[in-house]
């Protein structure tokens, strides 16, 4: 079979598909990229079993005929090309010569029989939502996701919809993160998206509020409907954590602070801290101040900023990053602190509506 295509658009969907591409499988056929040519349309296919991802583009061919070729070699090459249009040429020996310009490359293809069938969308259920709206619940939850195997369900995102509400949920058992979206689906509906699939998606979802995603749950597997993109992923099988009763209802301390100034605080914080000193921040909530204290073998920081405090005085550690990570995801300018006690999760919330909810969980402080 014989292309002529632009180099860019090319590039740009081999290095796409190329995320869901194994890097070693059993399979061999699953180390490269499926192209699958009709007529006037190149489709490119990868997959490791886990996820697929696949998209398609226009070439000027009156051919037909699939093959796979090795994605990280094949992608160079294109990167590499002088001229703006490539023409790829693929024998009937699969042969591939590559040529632009000056520029020629030849490399070798492989027959793309062995190659599995990719998961098809076996229900009628369907959940439109923004793409810039998605890519912000990604970006604001993923940093919770569980890293250890000790519970493999929490390597993944809990997407419950109830009420024509979205929640996405991501919980590491030091932090979770929390964040509701309206949606235009009624239907209750939980399933756990694996967070390593979550990561390419949202690098797929762009920042036009035009833009929608098409989100197709099955039993065993979902998938994603972006664009010029589709991207199938496996579902995480468990029981989730019940988030909900997690979550404290009350408060007796609550906080209001400008997060910008926190963060400064914080990372000013994290100079004496590393893994050989993980000594925690200790947080002082009185008088609308709050003070921050963190000794550790490297030094010591004592610091201070204002705040709205309500209720009784509360002193509360804290490992640092586990603090930080929230605050630097969230957009607002002020965000409010809920605590129950100095052994109590800390709840942040927005100062209005209910957009999103962490919890971090304190540390014991030692006397000082």
């Amino acid at each position: 079979m014989k292309f002529i295509c632009s180099k860019q658009t090319l590039y740009d969907a081999i290095v796409n598909v190329s995320k869901a591409v194994s890097e070693r499988s059993t399979l061999p056929s699953l180390e490269g990229i499926k192209f699958s040519l009709a007529d006037s349309l190149l489709e490119l296919t990868g997959y490791n079993l886990e996820m697929g991802i696949r998209t398609v583009i226009s070439v000027r061919s009156e051919d037909k005929g699939s093959c796979i070729i090795n994605a990280r070699l094949f992608s160079e090459m294109i990167k590499k090309m002088s001229a703006d249009e490539v023409l790829i040429d693929i024998s009937e020996s699969y042969q591939v010569t590559i040529s632009g310009g000056v520029t020629k490359f030849n490399m070798f293809a492989a027959s793309a029989e062995d190659y599995p069938e990719l998961p098809e969308k076996d229900s009628e259920t369907q959940i439109p939502i923004s793409q810039p709206v998605l890519k912000n619940m990604i970006a604001q939850t993923k940093f919770a996701v569980a890293l250890t195997e000790d519970k493999p369900i929490l390597k993944g995102e809990l997407f419950d919809i109830e009420n024509n509400t979205l929640t996405m949920v991501a919980i590491d058992g030091y932090r979770m993160a929390v964040r509701y979206e309206p949606v235009k689906f009624s239907e209750p509906m939980k399933f756990v998206v694996p967070s390593k699939s979550l990561s390419e998606i949202q690098g797929l979802l762009s920042d036009n509020e035009d833009d929608t995603v098409y989100i197709h749950p099955s039993r065993k597997h979902i998938i994603f409907d972006i664009g010029g993109y589709v991207v199938y992923s496996r579902l995480l099988e468990g029981d989730f954590h019940p988030y909900k009763s997690a979550i404290p209802n009350s408060s007796n301390t609550d906080v209001v602070v400008d997060r910008k100034e926190l963060i400064s605080t914080l990372e000013r914080a994290m100079l004496l801290i590393n893994d050989r000193s993980p000594s925690p921040v200790r947080c002082y909530f009185e008088n609308d101040h709050v003070k921050i204290n963190c000794t550790t073998a490297l030094g010591k920081i004592s610091d201070e900023i204002n705040a709205e405090i309500s209720g009784p005085v509360i002193e509360i550690g804290f490992k640092c990053k586990y603090l930080l990570d929230p605050l630097k995801v969230i957009d607002d300018e002020k965000v409010k602190l809920k605590m129950g006690g100095s052994l109590l999760a800390m709840k942040i919330v927005p100062c209005e509506g209910e957009r999103y909810t962490y919890l971090v969980l304190p540390v014991r402080l030692p006397r000082e």
